[in-house]
């Protein structure tokens, strides 16, 4: 419904929504689960498949988004560890491969992934949820942060590795769940009691992956950061954007996160 504009840029390409539960042989419903625990049996295979995903973690779940082009892929790819289920008129209706198999190219091996470089600012951010019926109380606020936020934007053309700050804030509504990613900082104008985190009310640090914007032809992306933190049992929250990819880890892992990066980096080169 969105009018042509030169303004906006829209990828050519219709995505689908991949929701993970946490046991793959159970019906929906179960448990989902998060972007570290699923970065081997689902980022990882897909990845070696060639199919680039966009992955988006919110404060209930994560969602993995798929082309749908790729879908063939994705179901062959899967099918073997997950059973696969899709809505349709609200009800999961299991899928199998044949359901897909006509038009399926097994893909052809082709180079390992490009590793992207990874940056590291020193902004200290949270991850939050609001409750839907609070969410007029702080409408103006959050528009304000949006559209009119005082903080200066990174200098995409200055290519600067060392980033002390970013400008960084995500608001997401899915079936009525609201998740929110902002800065300790922006966080300070907000009323406390109405912003929801965790009990520990843990501060997140943020790897970002692309020097320059990424695009969505290449695959691995999101497999560069899930694999090595899952291997160390290290959460994350992943957001993939237009531009570029964003991993949120607990403030206090970040060393070891930037170690085990850089690590991955120089055994790929």
């Amino acid at each position: 419904e969105l009018p042509p504009s030169e303004f906006m840029q829209v990828a050519d390409s219709t995505w689908l929504v991949l929701n993970v539960v946490s046991n793959g042989r159970e019906p929906p419903g179960c448990q989902a689960t998060g972007v570290t625990k699923i970065a081997r049996s689902v980022i990882a295979p897909l990845a070696e498949h060639h199919v680039s995903v966009l992955m988006l973690s919110t404060y209930q779940t994560d969602f993995i988004l798929v082309r749908e082009r790729d879908l063939p892929v994705v179901i062959h790819t899967l099918a073997g560890e997950f059973d696969i289920y899709k809505e349709e008129g609200g009800e999961c209706v299991p899928v199998t491969s044949d359901d897909v198999s006509n038009g399926f190219l097994k893909p052809k091996p082709s180079a390992s992934p490009m590793l992207h470089p990874v940056q590291s600012p020193q902004t200290r951010f949270c991850v939050l949820t609001v409750a839907p019926d609070t969410l007029p109380a702080i409408a103006t606020m959050l528009i304000d942060v949006l559209f009119y936020s005082h903080s200066p934007p990174w200098d995409a053309g200055t290519g600067s590795q060392d980033l002390d700050s970013i400008t960084f804030f995500s608001f997401s509504l899915i079936e009525g769940y609201i998740s929110i990613v902002m800065d300790a900082e922006t966080q300070k104008r907000f009323p406390s009691d109405l912003l929801l985190t965790s009990s520990t009310g843990e501060l997140w640090r943020m790897v970002r992956i692309g020097g320059q914007p990424l695009g969505f032809d290449e695959c691995g992306i999101v497999a560069q950061i899930a694999e090595p933190l899952a291997a160390a049992d290290i959460s994350a929250y992943y957001i993939s954007t237009f531009n570029f990819d964003h991993a949120l880890v607990p403030e206090e892992g970040i060393a070891e996160v930037i170690q085990l990066l850089q690590q991955r980096q120089e055994s790929g080169r």
